[in-house]
């Protein structure tokens, strides 16, 4: 295969800030307390569940593994899939939109560290109280969260 890292800048470069659908993968991990992982984000300053968006080639579990990494630091295995989520819009501060198109998954972690998380997208990661979240990306991860929080 290609290397295709950075598909999405090229399409960007191409359609500028037109409206784009994007598949993307997020990860539920739950420690001992049923609190959830979250990373805060440097881009727009909010909290999303790790993950992100494919690359051409990529697997939506591949895509998953790989995000999870650059977001949080750990080394995941997947759980089992819990539900696709088709119906969610970002706007990024820089203008750019989607709607994406996101498989949620249930992950354990194998290894790694917060402290391996990428500095350029994340700037914090920490457990949450799934009563007591913080604001977060969008409606779309919110609504996984809660499907989560009923179904895990």
């Amino acid at each position: 295969m290609p290397e295709t890292y950075g598909y999405i800048k090229a399409i960007r470069a191409k359609v500028g800030h037109m409206p784009l659908i994007l598949n993307c993968a997020a990860g539920i991990l739950l420690n001992d307390k049923r609190e959830i992982l979250l990373n805060h984000r440097t881009d727009n300053g909010t909290w999303s569940l790790p993950g992100g968006y494919m690359e051409y080639g990529e697997t939506y579990a591949k895509t998953l593994v790989r995000e999870y990494k650059e977001d949080s630091g750990l080394d995941v295995a997947i759980v089992r899939e819990l539900k696709c989520f088709d119906q969610g819009e970002t706007v990024y501060p820089n203008g750019d939109v989607c709607q994406t198109i996101a498989m949620l998954y249930l992950v354990k972690a194998t290894g790694g560290s917060f402290a391996e998380a990428d500095v350029n997208e994340t700037t914090e990661v920490k457990y949450w109280p799934l009563a007591a979240l913080p604001p977060l990306l969008n409606q779309q991860n919110a609504d996984m969260i809660a499907y989560a929080a009923a179904n895990c």
